[in-house]
């Protein structure tokens, strides 16, 4: 076997081992917080993690069993899977001879337990391979100790160590001993040539259980004793429980207590028809506290800040009001997206047990550490006496990431001294969320002498702004007087995280943009991204965030294999390209009209997201986020009217159907770069694609989502009756 020698730059106090398991065997793995950093502290809050903090632990029996603990939450991005593939593969061990268990919250331990950002296998990459590697090399040590052999004559092959003499031993044969041996000081990596597990198609290890519909999810738990809570909260946002009457709910068969907390009231039954049933019979009064704000007031409010001269400026490179002033062309358009809930396919559910000597969680949570020391806070508890298990989450987009209904389950059952499961209905989730905020974007270019020569990015946005890399996305050091400004109205509707924040919109906009720019300009389309692109090769601009070289090769790709412009009459197209998760893409939607409609028949996608870890699993992850991307530019919407949702289910808010969903044909770059985010790059691009698309079918551009509210823009021009 080919290797690769590297230094292992972590101290030994990084790594940790035990040998006290019952029967025998050895756990290591690496506190990578402190590998990653060796002189640095544990951080003392979730808003301190670092991405590269968190950690991985091997179980070993003696008699060969190998079971890998994955410590972060799996919201469906594969993380449970693909990050005990990365360790087992530097173990060296056969995948079949695998176990992976899901981790509880163990600060002691693990850091970074947390599921967001696209970012657990891009960070924890090396750190992971150098989890199984050490592991591998004290195997290798204690057989050859046992042999009297140097360890460098010894290989390794699917969990057995051999000799120069072809002697043989087992890892569970030489286990206890490794178990006692100091920890080296360096370890040889697999070159990716010889790679096994990584790259192959790995089933999810938890489709079986899926499939058979076996206890994984929140809503599976169960515990002896456990009370169903359904809570009645505020129906809108800026009232506050004035009283409340739960004589009605009494009479309800198996509800057993109403309790207030806060301005909420919670019906606590022995199941969760006699929760739903007793909520329906509550009788409450509301009195307003705060603005009851409307859809129609925040487009007023951040078109008024779009127009005014309160911004924060992200990014400022040259001089923009030159640029315009000089301009032979000005471009300018506006781009306006309203909020959108999550839709969980599971709804928000956790259980709590708050007991004197623990308090007991059990859930599905994004963020388990930030969730359990609120909690605690909350109690008033120390956060010792926190104990959180985490369940598998029937998706997350963002949601899970706010632990607000984790909160309520442990207020309650402290309360009611019993133990105690909150569960939404799918009106609570729709009403009661942390929705992504409503976002209007305003962009500007000039053009002189057939140049780009300005680049102006407004954003206006309801409660928080665009984070701090985006602006050092493309086109960000292609154009010379570039400038990004932010402005945000404050607003009592909480907002928050949803898939691949902010970019899910912008890069709609910004992409329409550029589509249009070209016609204004009359070149190609994508000469002009690739001629942007050129100028930012070789940058010295160390906030560039992307890859000039990299994009080019998506762009180039996913022109050659969408066959771009040699489709037969009929057949239109889009082009996307965008950056964002540390990850390359580029898009091409097909689109035909049907009886004057268009419609999306294939999406093809190309992305550079550096070594795949599982392809199945990077397909289901692309895949679901171009088809993702595609419904909520549709149909996503979402009101409010004096503080009050204005859809609570399915039969008002619109989801893209499975007719709907179009081929979506990938292709992976194959490079050896390091891994990058997959679970968000792909939603962004496609609502651009589709726009893109329509626009050649159509005649009509977009400015506006979701696109089915304009119907007259998705009309194909008439044909001519001749005769």
């Amino acid at each position: 076997m080919s290797t690769q020698k590297t230094s292992i730059t972590f101290s030994r106090r990084s790594f940790m081992k035990t040998s006290s398991l019952a029967g025998g065997g050895l756990i290591i793995g690496f506190n990578l917080f402190n590998a990653c950093k060796p002189n640095a502290k544990p951080p003392i809050d979730l808003a301190k993690l670092n991405y590269n903090d968190f950690n991985a632990f091997i179980k070993i029996a003696d008699n060969g069993a190998v079971t890998i603990f994955s410590p972060n939450p799996e919201v469906g991005q594969g993380v449970k899977t693909s990050m005990p593939m990365i360790i087992a593969e530097e173990l060296d061990v056969a995948w079949k001879d695998v176990y992976v268990k899901q981790g509880v919250l163990d600060t002691n331990n693990y850091t970074r337990q947390v599921a967001g950002g696209s970012q657990s296998i891009r960070f924890g990459w090396d750190a992971l391979r150098e989890t199984g590697a050490t592991a591998r090399q004290m195997l290798i040590n204690a057989a050859a100790a046992r042999w009297g052999v140097d360890p460098s004559e010894c290989t390794t092959s699917e969990g057995v160590i051999s000799n120069a003499a072809g002697e043989t031993l087992s890892y569970g044969e030489v286990v206890n001993e490794a178990a006692n041996l100091e920890i080296p000081e360096d370890v040889t990596l697999k070159e990716i040539k010889d790679y096994k597990i990584i790259g192959s198609d790995i089933t999810n290890v938890d489709i079986d259980k899926i499939i058979k519909g076996e206890n994984l999810y929140g809503l599976d738990y169960k515990a002896k004793g456990m009370l169903i809570a359904c809570v009645m909260r505020p129906p809108a946002f800026g009232q506050k429980l004035e009283s409340f009457d739960d004589a009605d709910v009494k009479a309800v068969d198996g509800v057993t207590e109403v309790l207030r907390f806060g301005d909420k009231i919670a019906v606590l039954g022995k199941d969760t028809w006699s929760a739903m049933k007793g909520k329906k019979a509550l009788k409450a009064e509301w009195k307003t506290d705060t603005k009851l704000e409307s859809t129609e007031d925040h487009d007023k409010l951040l078109l008024g800040l779009l127009d005014g001269n309160k911004f924060e400026t992200l990014r400022e490179d040259g001089d923009i009001k030159k640029a315009f002033a000089q301009a032979d062309k000005v471009l300018e358009r506006t781009y306006e997206s309203p909020f959108l809930p999550h839709n969980c396919l599971e709804p928000m559910n956790f259980y709590a047990n708050v007991t004197p000597d623990k308090i007991h969680l059990v859930g599905p949570i994004q963020t388990p550490e930030g969730t359990a020391k609120h909690i605690a806070e909350v109690l008033e508890r120390d956060f010792e006496d926190v104990h959180l298990e985490m369940t598998r989450i029937g998706g997350g987009f963002g949601r899970r990431l706010y632990g607000d209904f984790a909160v309520e389950a442990a207020e309650i059952s402290n309360k009611a001294k019993k133990p105690v499961k909150v569960v939404f209905t799918r009106e609570d989730d729709m009403a009661d969320g942390i929705y992504r905020p409503a976002i209007k974007y305003r962009i500007k270019a000039a053009v002189k002498d057939g140049k780009i020569t300005g680049y102006h990015l407004k954003e206006a946005a309801i409660n928080s702004n665009m984070y701090g890399l985006i602006p050092n996305f493309f086109p960000a050091g292609a154009i010379e007087n570039y400038q990004v400004d932010v402005a945000k109205y404050q607003s009592n509707i909480t907002t928050g995280a949803w898939r691949a924040p902010y970019t899910n919109f912008l890069a709609f906009a910004e992409q329409s943009f550029f589509d249009e720019l070209a016609e204004m300009m009359e070149v190609d389309k994508i000469q002009l991204r690739l001629d942007l692109l050129a100028k930012v090769k070789g940058t010295t601009d160390e906030r560039i965030q992307y890859s000039p070289e990299r994009m080019e090769k998506v762009i180039k790709t996913a022109v050659e294999k969408s066959g771009w412009g040699t489709k037969p009459e009929g057949v239109y197209q889009g082009f996307v390209n965008y950056y964002c998760h540390n990850s390359h893409v580029a898009e091409v939607a097909d689109v035909v009209l049907e009886n004057g409609n268009p419609v999306v028949k294939k999406i093809t996608c190309v992305v550079d997201c550096g070594i795949v870890i599982n392809p199945l699993g990077a397909l289901n992850q692309i895949e679901g986020g171009v088809i993702d991307g595609i419904g909520h530019s549709m149909y996503g919407d979402f009101e409010f009217k004096n503080g009050v949702p204005q859809a609570t289910n399915f039969d008002k808010y619109r989801l893209i159907r499975m007719k709907e969903a179009p081929i979506v044909e990938t292709h992976l770059m194959k490079n050896e770069f390091s891994p990058t985010g997959l679970g968000e790059p792909t939603l962004p691009p496609a609502g651009g694609a589709i726009a893109n698309a329509f626009k050649a079918a159509t005649g009509k551009r977009l400015y506006k989502q979701p696109f089915s509210n304009y119907p007259e823009l998705l009309k194909g021009p008439e044909k001519e009756i001749i005769g």
